[in-house]
């Protein structure tokens, strides 16, 4: 599969690169759950061929992040709260190993930057910038999994994370929640940036913990 994934299509991107803008464009929300993706409709969004498409699907349903229906094609499928919580569950073990390995190999450059991502999530929740507050969120997530340079982990949260940040983001928006989150963050950042890998598993877990709680509170 590894093969067909990187093969250039006959026209637009390879397989791989149309697997991750759509999985994007589910995440983001361009795609509303239980909402049908028509294979033709997606090939002209994309610039793609049909059957780059179909190959996408497939893989995108082997995510969880798709239903294929016989006879009816695909949909996007609808994560309940519930399912959303048993994923934060799983992903408590995966994220604390990428928070300790961060911290361990946080270069000097790096922790500049985090310094930078620290003062910009203080200010985008003291501005009311949930919207910016949210992506800064994310920016913090995926350097954290950068940084830990371990492919397993970071893939397998890829995966999880995608199904699951619907509901993050709708809880977001809670009242209150941000400044709650804020601190949150930047006790992991202010972990990987004192370079104490201990801290920062204790922050992110006590952070996603924090979110499990707060998402049951939705229910």
């Amino acid at each position: 599969m590894t093969d067909v994934l990187e093969t250039q299509t006959a026209k637009g991107p390879t397989v791989a690169e149309l697997t991750a803008a759509i999985r994007q464009a589910i995440v983001d929300g361009d795609f509303a759950p239980n909402q049908r993706l028509i294979e033709a409709d997606l090939s002209a969004s994309f610039g793609a061929s049909r059957a780059a498409v179909r190959t996408a699907l497939f893989e995108l349903a082997n995510d969880g992040l798709i239903d294929r229906l016989p006879n009816r094609g695909s949909r996007v499928r609808a994560i309940t709260l519930d399912e959303a919580i048993e994923i934060l569950e799983v992903r408590i073990g995966l994220e604390c190993l990428c928070a300790e390995k961060a911290a361990q190999n946080a270069t000097d450059a790096e922790i500049a930057e985090f310094k930078r991502l620290r003062r910009d999530l203080l200010e985008a929740v003291a501005a009311g910038d949930l919207l910016g507050y949210s992506r800064l969120n994310q920016l913090l997530d995926e350097r954290i999994r950068d940084l830990s340079s371990h492919e397993t982990a970071v893939a397998i949260l890829e995966r999880l994370h995608a199904q699951s940040v619907r509901h993050q983001f709708r809880l977001a928006f809670q009242p209150g929640r941000a400044a709650v989150s804020a601190g949150e963050h930047v006790a992991i950042l202010d972990a990987v940036i004192a370079r104490d890998p201990a801290a920062a598993v204790q922050a992110t877990r006590d952070h996603l913990l924090s979110v499990i709680s707060a998402l049951r509170s939705l229910s």
